[in-house]
This record gives C-alpha cells, structure tokens and sequence, in this order.
C-alpha cells in the first residue's frame, strides 16, 4: 500500500533508467520490513521544466505515503535509507530528499473497499 513517487530533474534518466531508480527504491523501501512484500508502489515523474532557487541543478525528490502507525524512528530510518541508497547511485546530484506523509486509515479507501 505504500506509494514512493519520484519527481526528478529528466536529465537523471541519462545518468540510470527509470527501472533502476525505481527498483533501487522499492528494494531499500522492502528491506526495512515496514511493508508487506509486494505492497510498495514507485513511480517515476521526470521533469523537463523546473527551477531550484532560480537553477536547472539536477534533483530527486520522493514523496513517500505510507499507513499510519510507523513511529517517527522508523519513518526516519526509511527516508535516511533511502536517501543514502541514491546517494551512492547518484553521487553528483546536488539534491537529493524525501519527505513522508501518512494515511489516515479511517480515510483511505481503494475500489477493493467499497
């Protein structure tokens, strides 16, 4: 159930393919035991038109959201694992982050719950 959705500067896929970003998110995301095995999404939004403090620096971003119910330690140790991962997979990108946001159980719904 949990969602990464990655917007990055369009010149990353010159450097990785999208399968490789998107599969090096999924395995740090799947190696923290928060989620069920084949619950995580990630998905790729390349941006061919930004501005970063009024530059065209290359960047990651990921919104992560996740369930409710994760402590704030664990919820930091996944944003620091993923961010670390990349890092090491992108090591002249000048900025790379994460943020997560949580589902309110009582608000989530899916067509399987209705």
């Amino acid at each position: 159930m949990p969602h990464f959705v990655i917007d990055c500067s369009k010149s990353i896929l010159q450097q990785e393919t999208p399968e490789k970003i998107i599969q090096k998110v999924y395995d740090t995301a799947e190696s923290t035991q928060l989620f069920d095995k084949g619950d995580i999404k990630v998905r790729i939004n390349p941006f061919e038109y930004f501005t970063i403090g009024n530059s065209q620096e290359d960047f990651i971003h990921i919104f992560a959201n996740i369930m409710e119910g994760r402590s704030i330690a664990q919820k930091k140790n996944l944003s620091e694992r993923i961010v670390s991962e990349l890092k090491l997979m992108f090591p002249e990108v000048p900025i790379i982050s994460i943020n997560i946001r949580d589902f309110e159980q009582a608000t989530y719904c899916n067509k399987s719950m209705v």
